[in-house]
């Protein structure tokens, strides 16, 4: 691994050819499942016979119209620009400038792009925080509460939107949301971007668009055998959105010149799940279940679980793993399992790493996982102090800067925040001051602080933690 030339493509292929497993996006594993070519021998663009996204006609309708059919979709359209694109065109598509969203605290900053550039009034529903730091569910009362006291808002809302699985794969009621939604005339928007795979096997939950939702927004790549990239908006048969208003505002936020790569790999991955999905899945949930039986024996080391009253359901593919009990922080724990065994985790928290598994998971990846887990869990105290003195984690606490609001000491909107004058000022002093940009920890990309919200000391001492964990944080200087 340290003989890497410096050129990225160089780097992919000696990355391919070493012993790292994959427990992170993208779904395919680096696993071939269909027959391959090289990319550049099928690299088109729009010419005669291959149609045009924006604009579908022949194969490239009929690709979505299959979409639409297996994925349990009225349509379903193609996103090359991930489900940012389409996060930013539902919204777009359901508010009208200067208008009013309410969404979940525990967005993807695309929520947030969007609402900036809607110039949007946001209030929020702020999930419960439960042992571990893992966000709950969005419990439906908190949705009537919020929509029953907007009756006396002078600007009513235009839209609800939340985050269906987490991150975490923690599930909302999406049925009872979507009835408080539409009792109000309010469509809801569900960010499904680490549920594609839902839907097709009993083990995990119903696609949010078969449950009342009226736009989902999947990332195909996360969970499903697909090129990073490749994502999918999907609507239901509802009276609250206007189909026109979607496609215009994805012809906006999508490229011109869509890749007939991820395009063909999105296809690819339909009629994969229309043949095989049966046997796919019924495979899969049983390595699931091996897994979830074998680490219910460990004893230092916690598989997570939804046991907690605020979570209505979990995605048993997201597994989360915890090695507090031997003082082992997240970051220790995703260095150790990376440098000593090899296995590549998609993120670490403060108390916990996230393995996300998918169809096209191995046997062997299990097998490797549980086994490393087993050796971890047997360590003495001093054992595991040792293990991670070998593993790149830092303990100092490093000093930061962060862009403020001048001569601002209120909170105010978003949209108003990100034109005002800014400066720098150190994390000493930035308490009581007003934020000025995103500061976002990535992964998975949900602002901990907004432009126009007030900086406390707790934001900086959460911060002041990621960065002595070695997790990145977006917008710190």
């Amino acid at each position: 691994m340290s003989d890497y030339v410096h050129s990225l493509f160089d780097q992919l292929n000696t990355y391919a050819q070493s012993d790292f497993y994959p427990f992170h996006m993208p779904g395919h594993k680096r696993n071939v499942f269909a027959e391959t070519v090289s990319p550049e021998s099928i690299d088109i663009t729009e010419i005669t016979g291959f149609d045009d996204l924006h604009h579908p006609e022949g194969i490239l309708k009929e690709a979505q119209e299959r979409m639409a059919e297996v994925f349990g979709a009225k349509k379903s359209f193609f996103l090359v620009n991930g489900s940012t694109a389409g996060i930013l065109a539902a919204i777009c598509a359901c508010t009208k400038k200067g208008g009013r969203i309410l969404m979940a605290r525990n967005c993807h900053k695309s929520v947030y792009h969007a609402a900036l550039l809607q110039e949007l009034a946001i209030d929020y529903l702020y999930p419960d925080v439960t042992e571990y730091g893992i966000a709950g569910s969005i419990l439906p009362e908190m949705v009537s509460q919020k929509l029953s006291e907007a009756k006396t808002l002078e600007v009513p809302y235009q839209a609800i939107v939340i985050t269906s699985p987490t991150y975490d794969g923690i599930v909302s009621d999406i049925t009872a949301i979507a009835d408080i939604a539409h009792a109000y005339h309010i469509p809801l928007i569900v960010d499904e971007a680490h549920g594609a795979h839902f839907g097709f096997s009993d083990g995990f939950p119903k696609k949010a668009h078969t449950l009342g939702a009226d736009i989902v927004i999947e990332s195909i790549h996360k969970t499903l055998p697909a090129l990073t990239q490749s994502a999918a908006l999907h609507i239901a048969d509802s009276p609250y959105i206007n189909e026109a208003r979607i496609k215009q505002y994805l012809s906006i936020f999508q490229t011109s010149s869509p890749s007939y790569i991820l395009m063909a790999g999105l296809d690819q991955c339909t009629q994969l799940l229309q043949a095989r999905s049966s046997e796919l899945f019924s495979s899969f949930e049983k390595k699931l279940t091996a897994f979830y039986e074998k680490a219910a024996s460990l004893k230092n080391i916690s598989v997570l679980y939804a046991d907690d009253v605020s979570i209505f359901q979990k995605d048993p593919s997201k597994i989360l793993i915890s090695a507090d009990k031997l003082d082992i922080t997240g970051g220790e724990l995703f260095a150790i399992l990376r440098d000593n065994y090899h296995l590549e985790f998609e993120m670490a928290s403060l108390h916990y790493v996230t393995a996300l598994t998918s169809v096209m998971d191995t046997q062997e990846g299990f097998d490797r996982l549980i086994h490393a887990l087993e050796e971890i869990d047997q360590m003495a105290f001093a054992d595991s102090k040792d293990i991670i003195s070998n593993s790149n984690t830092t303990s100092t606490t490093p000093g930061f800067f962060l862009h403020i609001i001048q001569n601002q000491k209120m909170p105010i909107p978003l949209y108003e925040a990100t034109s005002l004058p800014y400066e720098a000022t150190s994390h000493n002093v930035a308490p009581g001051k007003i934020c000025a940009d995103f500061i976002i920890p990535y992964p998975p990309g949900i602002p901990l602080l907004v432009p126009g919200e007030q900086i406390t000391e707790e934001h900086m001492e959460q911060l002041s933690q990621y960065l002595r964990e070695g997790i990145t944080v977006y917008g710190i200087l």
